[in-house]
């Protein structure tokens, strides 16, 4: 799953690299994502580690499979920088150490156990969580940069948090036809698509390690605390303070990425350098204006005369 996700999140951040900016929350992104074969790629790899935690939440608490997932950031990163050359300072790299050593204290804290259903109201309550997160991304659209980049990674953290819940107790369907049947199943694919549409406009207004690092940290606290309180999420005894110091870790060391969110990737329609052009725009007009008539005036000089005395006695006269 880490591996699946790691390499789902740059192929993804490769195609939205190369895609047109869009400023609005905009569903049109994901078909133009989708016309690109690298991005069909990336979310082949998603499907993979999304079927491999899908799995994974059926015995294991969902505080530990959502920082699990966290740790693609660390695979993504990595590439980044063999495949794609990018440059990630010291700091960086120490937060992604910080970020696997918080991954292996929830690991041995962690204690499998079977999912508690949700009736009616935990339903309801998902459905409304979507609806907010969706009007969120609208006005998170029109940011650009790294706050834009943030603001809607954290978005679509919470739209990947809402189908980690769904998902918890759905893995527990003992039929086909009761998964089927299951309206968490409907919930799920409906906030996967929300977080997908919404980590696409993150990646597009940031570096990678911004968006990512985001979506991470917001998957990441609402799923443990509604699996703990609601799902029957379980740690071992006498282990909790290694799960919350692991925790802590792992949401530290997420969050502290985002502050080296320089732009891996770049756009032709950026909107930043519009106010650049804007600026030097009468100072170009009269460097322009002024080239013009230099050049004018060397070729009324350098222009020939004709031939006869009036010819031959003009440069004396000048």
């Amino acid at each position: 799953m880490v591996i699946a996700y790691g390499v789902a999140n740059l192929l993804q951040s490769v195609a939205a690299s190369r895609t047109k900016l869009h400023t609005s929350c905009n569903p049109k992104l994901l078909m133009r994502l989708a016309s690109q074969r690298v991005y069909l790629y990336g979310v082949a790899f998603q499907i993979v580690g999304f079927l491999l935690a899908f799995v994974a939440r059926r015995d294991l608490p969902l505080f530990l499979v959502q920082s699990a997932a966290s740790a693609g950031l660390g695979v993504t990163a990595v590439c980044g920088v063999l495949i794609l050359r990018w440059k990630l300072p010291k700091a960086e790299v120490g937060l992604l150490a910080l970020l696997f050593g918080g991954l292996f204290a929830l690991v041995i804290s962690a204690k499998p156990a079977t999912a508690h259903g949700i009736g009616s109201g935990g339903l309801g309550a998902l459905l409304g969580w979507l609806a907010a997160i969706a009007v969120a991304g609208v006005f998170a659209a029109r940011l650009h940069g790294a706050p834009g980049s943030v603001a809607l990674g954290s978005l679509a953290g919470m739209a990947f948090s809402a189908a980690a819940v769904a998902g918890r107790p759905l893995a527990s369907s003992h039929s086909i036809a009761e998964f089927v049947s299951s309206p968490l199943l409907y919930v799920l694919i409906g906030a996967s698509l929300l977080g997908q549409l919404l980590i696409g406009l993150a990646m597009q207004r940031g570096s990678t390690t911004a968006a990512v690092a985001s979506m991470d940290a917001a998957a990441a606290v609402p799923a443990a605390a509604i699996g703990l309180l609601f799902l029957g999420d379980k740690i071992y005894p006498g282990r909790e303070w290694v799960a919350a110091l692991g925790f802590f870790i792992t949401l530290a060391a997420v969050i502290g990425l985002t502050r080296y969110a320089e732009p891996q990737h770049h756009h032709a329609t950026k909107e930043p350098a519009r106010p650049r052009a804007l600026t030097a725009g009468p100072r170009a007009l009269k460097a322009r204006a002024l080239a013009a008539r230099h050049v004018a005036a060397r070729t009324a000089v350098a222009r020939p005369m004709p031939a006869g005395p009036a010819a031959r006695s003009g440069p004396a006269r000048r």
